[in-house]
């Protein structure tokens, strides 16, 4: 991992598993890069060193380099914000040191870049191409594990944190493609999300988790007639999750606190074990986001089943609860 600090103006390796490399913010990585622009680089020390993140590194499979947004300031304050025009509380961060940082990444304003990338449709592909800039901002599109898929297809991610009361609206109208916000709250900064985006987006790229099918059966996964991880033989004992969320899990010991472990989970029978989890996906989905329901990919048992436990639970009196 990279990180570029605001004393100087060069990156300065803060972690064995980092690539040296000519160019301090290649294009030719084999893995994924994942460009972080921050005034608070230090927030994803810890976070980026440890578990899957830390070994995708190590493998090769990600790149991640911090650029504090500091080290692109000319006054002896190093100043990164002014008030806003027009009165109001708090502080914005100013265009042009992020358009320095931007810069110093290779990346053009948006029109150039969408320009460039028409004119060279039939010539070999641009890395830019391949390239997004997003700015995380309590005023961007949801974040959601499709959108995480959509990105894990790409060759670089540059995430911009936002801090104070936002970011100049003319760097995002000029340089990012989209500005995304990972819930209906706001943060400090954006540097806790960006570190979100960066783990969700990272575990689904090929190689990553030990086990491919990891991505596939989980909360937000896609529907069950996409997943081809069959062994021949060995009927699957789990569902797609079709974009509901995931089922109860269990392990050893079989009881734990007066509660035991379904007997249909124990008794071998792949069948059973996977019409029981999807029972308890919907569940799950009902009780917790209903809302999933509307867009989840259901088959017609699905959707009899469905209606099922819908009747239970309309026959359940709310008074039990309380």
């Amino acid at each position: 991992m990279f990180v570029r600090k605001a004393r100087n103006r060069y990156p300065t390796l803060t972690a064995k598993n980092a690539v040296k490399v000519g160019h301090p913010f290649p294009l030719s990585s084999t893995g994924m890069q994942f460009e972080i622009v921050t005034i608070f680089p230090g927030l994803f020390t810890g976070i980026f060193e440890n578990g899957v993140v830390q070994r995708a590194q190590t493998n090769g499979l990600i790149e991640v380099n911090l650029h504090d947004l500091r080290a692109f300031t000319h006054d002896r304050h190093r100043t990164v914000d002014d008030r806003p025009f027009g009165g109001g509380e708090g502080m914005v961060l100013k265009p042009e040191p992020l358009a320095e940082a931007l810069a110093s990444l290779g990346i053009q304003p948006k029109a150039e870049r969408y320009r460039a990338f028409q004119e060279d449709t039939e010539s070999a592909p641009d890395p830019a191409a391949r390239t997004r800039v997003i700015l995380l901002s309590a005023q961007g599109r949801p974040f959601a594990q499709a959108l995480a898929r959509e990105l894990s297809q790409l060759d670089r991610l540059v995430l911009l944190c936002g801090r104070y009361e936002g970011v100049d609206e003319r760097i995002n109208q000029l340089y990012c493609d989209m500005e995304l916000s990972i819930g209906d709250y706001v943060l400090s900064g954006g540097e806790l999300a960006a570190a979100i985006v960066v783990d969700a987006t990272m575990r689904l790229i090929p190689g990553v988790l030990g086990n491919e099918a990891s991505s596939e059966f989980e909360s937000f996964g896609v529907a069950d007639a996409e997943i081809d991880t069959d062994v021949e033989g060995v009927p699957r004992s789990q569902y797609g999750a079709g974009g509901l969320l995931d089922y109860p899990h269990f392990t050893r010991p079989a009881e734990f606190g007066g509660i035991s472990t379904p007997e249909v989970l124990l008794n071998g029978d792949h069948k059973q074990i996977r019409l029981w989890r999807r029972e308890q996906q919907l569940r799950k989905t009902l009780a917790n986001r209903p809302d999933l329901l509307e867009h989840a990919a259901l088959s017609r048992e699905d959707r009899k089943l469905l209606d099922r436990i819908l009747q239970e639970t309309s026959e359940i009196d709310p008074r039990a609860f309380f």
